[in-house]
């Protein structure tokens, strides 16, 4: 295999012609740490394309759902799966599916998801694809507003998205000898892989690089301005020691460890915690996503988005296996203190606006009180995860009226799961639980998923790899001939419910009483900001 920067060499594996650990940008390293990812340096010995690349620098507060993987600031590497060919013949292009992985910006690897499953997704029912896994810049190393860098004259800040775009250009000039379409392609993550992919399709730089998106826990992000992310960022600079304007703070920036970076990064700062992701920067992103769904002024194509129907219980699940031994349970103070705290109207730090309006932590505990759930940790589930389903709610109104949304919802309440049983804790479709049904060979990195896939819990995967690659292939994950699942405008806003053992249509009125969203439409503010 030829590239356009030099020969490469796979391997077979699961029938599936696998390429791992390509550059798709020159080494961020040095005098490039902080600009615009470049072209790679080519080659003319074959690369053998038979192990990972090294994982992008991060903390490890997750550290658990990490892979054993060398981590190293020179990490703009890509996996490339693509499904193996009858020798001897020229079969069509295939269309391609790039996954964004997540980890909320800071943490996370594209080596733990092996794409064999969707690139063979025509033995499910689906569409065989080409499916592209990549690294991004992550934490400060991927997203730092300073002025000394503003001055350079480059586009800065978003450095981590511009590494997605980077990586979609590649497969724009190489993954026809993959035998991909470049000119068929999906983008699609999960967590802040759909934030960083709704961010891609606002981007007048990513117009052009592909023609679908899917977002798995939906484009319901907030970005801050560029005025908040400089702040913050000139706050770095001062702890680092490299404060003041100009080409002396950016190479000092640009001399300091990686280690210092991140010990950084994790350090608490008086006037907030620092910008460790996307921000409305007026060039790679012009405007917050609410404003971009709100006024159609984004990059239009067909889109598939939901969520999981427990997303907060992932939250609950880390906060209550970093707590102990002893694990204990959360009681009704713990629950009615967690309200407070996150749904208060007080200002933020440095000053920040108020997050909700006052007297919302005493509405919220009257909307979900502790009496109404069988335990303390479901009504938390319900009061903390209902908010981010009701904007999901918003933001798929919102796109249906301008392009094909087909919307659902993982409600799969058994699925393997990676915590060990705790007193008092019962596992649900919490956030990243359906990530496993599109690519089986992840396990929730070293914790491990307490079960391999039953055979409901395959032909569910099985049914979740075909509608992903049907949408991959023709902006429709219904199979030819077949309408089960509707497009949200078509449907009066109908979404599917995936579960086992067979999933079916909700309507919007029955998604919004389920999760409360009469409540949360006076309290969530839905316009867009001006900011």
């Amino acid at each position: 295999m030829v590239t356009a920067d030099g020969p490469v060499k796979g391997f077979v594996r699961s029938n599936t012609n696998t390429f791992l650990g390509i550059p798709y940008a020159a080494p961020p390293v040095g005098r490039l740490r902080w600009r615009p990812p470049q072209q790679p340096h080519t080659w003319r010995q074959t690369l053998q394309a038979t192990a990972y690349g090294p994982t992008c620098p991060q903390i490890t507060t997750l550290g658990v759902f990490a892979g054993p993987t060398s981590v190293n600031e020179n990490c703009l590497y890509l996996n490339v799966y693509a499904p193996r060919r009858r020798q001897g013949t020229r079969p069509a292009k295939l269309p391609v599916f790039v996954w964004i992985h997540g980890g909320g910006n800071v943490d996370g690897e594209s080596n733990d998801y092996d794409g064999s499953k969707l690139a063979n997704g025509g033995r499910y029912g689906g569409k065989d694809t080409v499916v592209v896994t990549i690294n991004y810049r992550l934490g400060l190393l991927g997203f730092l507003a300073n002025p000394a860098l503003d001055g350079e004259g480059h586009a800065f800040g978003n450095y981590g998205t511009m590494d997605i775009q980077a990586a979609l250009r590649w497969v724009r000039r190489n993954i026809s000898g993959f035998g991909g379409n470049p000119s068929d392609v999906t983008l699609g993550g999960q967590s802040a892989g759909a934030s960083e992919t709704g961010a891609n399709v606002i981007s007048p730089k990513s117009k052009g690089l592909f023609e679908r998106a899917i977002f798995e826990s939906s484009p319901t992000s907030t970005f801050p301005p560029l005025s908040l992310a400089l702040s913050r960022g000139t706050a770095f600079a001062q702890a680092a020691g490299c404060a003041g304007g100009g080409a002396g703070a950016a190479a000092c920036l640009r001399h300091l460890s990686v280690q210092r970076t991140l010990q950084l990064q994790g350090t608490a700062n008086a006037n907030g915690p620092y910008v460790n992701g996307p921000m409305v920067d007026g060039t790679i992103i012009p405007v917050t996503p609410q404003q971009a769904w709100t006024t159609g002024s984004y990059n239009h194509m067909p889109m598939l988005g939901g969520n999981v129907k427990d997303e907060q219980n992932f939250g609950l699940g880390i906060t209550e296996y970093f707590s102990g031994p002893p694990m204990q349970p959360l009681t009704a103070a713990q629950y009615e203190a967690a309200v407070r705290t996150a749904y208060t109207g007080n200002a933020g730090p440095g000053g920040a606006p108020p997050a909700y309006p006052a007297g919302t932590a005493d509405k919220v505990l009257a909307e979900y009180p502790v009496s109404n759930y069988p335990t303390a940790q479901l009504a938390d589930d319900a009061a903390f995860t209902d908010p981010g389903a009701c904007r999901a709610l918003h933001v798929d109104s919102l796109l249906s009226s301008r392009v094909p949304v087909y919307a659902y919802e993982f409600d799969y309440q058994h699925a393997p799961y990676y915590f060990p049983s705790m007193p008092g804790f019962v596992p649900l479709a919490a956030h990243t639980i359906d990530i496993q049904f599109l690519f089986p060979l992840w396990h929730g990195g070293q914790l491990g998923v307490s079960h391999p896939l039953n055979a409901n819990e395959t032909r569910l995967s099985n049914q979740l790899v075909a509608a992903w690659t049907n949408f991959a292939s023709k902006g429709n994950p219904n199979p030819t001939g077949n309408s089960a699942w509707p497009t949200f405008a078509t449907s009066n806003g109908s979404m599917l419910s995936e579960n086992v053992p067979s999933s079916s249509t909700i309507s919007a009125s029955q998604f919004s009483a389920m999760h409360h969203c009469d409540f949360w439409n006076q309290i969530l503010v839905y316009e867009p900001s001006s900011s």
